[in-house]
């Protein structure tokens, strides 16, 4: 579930305010080893200021997904009883909520999520790659925000509930489709049946 965090970490803020739900899509960053959620939001943006220490937060990465069309599966020419679903994976983690204002851990959160998502290239960008005062001028415009991971809890549909043959059927499927998220989806399929 993790993993699946690091991979997608563009996640959905939902919290309860007085007229209901709240959310924003906001990146994330995972620090595993105290269990905590960090991202940051605009000021201009309402939802921080209906949050109180302690609040509890839902968090939702949505992983990889596809569409399964029944013509993958061989019981579709057996017998047709079948009907089309949606392979997906997602993870919910829940805990309470802390905010942070002031600019060295500010200043941290925006290092630690911009080298984490810079990794991947040749020439990583750097927050020290900005003029300072740019920086600190950024950070006076975001309200930063923690979530004490205290319940995650993975979601996994990728056809684990089809037979051996229609699980291959759609691994076939997603295949010829030729698409990355034909073949992400093709992937975990074939992770999630391999025997252990």
């Amino acid at each position: 579930m993790l993993a699946v965090i690091r991979a997608h970490p563009l996640g959905v803020l939902v919290t309860s305010g007085p007229e209901g739900p709240e959310a924003s899509h906001l990146p994330f960053f995972l620090d595993a080893s105290a269990r905590l959620l960090r991202c940051h939001m605009a000021r201009a943006n309402p939802q921080w200021r209906l949050l109180q220490p302690g609040d509890r937060a839902l968090v939702i990465f949505a992983g990889p997904d596809h569409y399964i069309t029944p013509s993958w599966y061989p019981g579709k020419r057996e017998h047709g009883k079948v009907v089309p679903t949606w392979n997906y994976v997602a993870v919910h983690v829940t805990g309470n909520v802390r905010l942070f204002e002031d600019a060295p851990s500010l200043l941290q959160h925006l290092n630690e999520l911009t080298d984490f998502n810079e990794a991947r290239f040749a020439r990583p960008w750097s927050v020290a790659d900005a003029p300072p005062e740019y920086i600190a001028g950024m950070a006076k415009a975001i309200v930063g925000i923690e979530v004490a991971m205290d319940r995650i809890e993975g979601k996994w549909k990728v056809s684990q509930n089809r037979s051996e043959a229609d699980q291959q059927g759609v691994v076939e499927g997603l295949r010829e489709l030729g698409s990355d998220a034909g073949r992400e989806m093709a992937n975990l399929i074939g992770v999630a049946h391999r025997p252990r």
